[in-house]
């Protein structure tokens, strides 16, 4: 089942520069996984250090895989560096069951 996954920062404004080409190097690396089917980093307009990242997997376990994998835990680490904090996750899935 296809999923979405939010993926919420809040960036220090010093520090925005900085991380926009992590965010490049970390979509770039995820587009080689397999199940990844896309991803879109958004900006807030209200609040000017708030980036969100859609990104949409063929399965939950595909992204698990990716979640956990040395690869990306390696950028996230030099992401969570500049951050000073922690990155968010939510998980979704298409449509409403009873």
């Amino acid at each position: 089942m296809t999923v979405k996954v939010l993926i919420k920062r809040v960036v220090p404004r010093d520090k925005a520069k900085e991380m926009i080409p992590l965010f490049r190097q970390m979509r770039q690396l995820a587009t080689q996984q397999p199940g990844y089917i896309s991803g879109e980093t958004l900006k807030s307009m209200d609040r000017l250090d708030v980036f969100l990242v859609i990104s949409t997997w063929q399965s939950a376990e595909d992204w698990e895989k990716w979640l956990l994998s040395k690869t990306r835990q390696d950028v996230q680490a030099k992401i969570d560096a500049l951050l000073g904090g922690k990155t968010e996750y939510e998980l979704f899935q298409y449509g409403v069951t009873d």
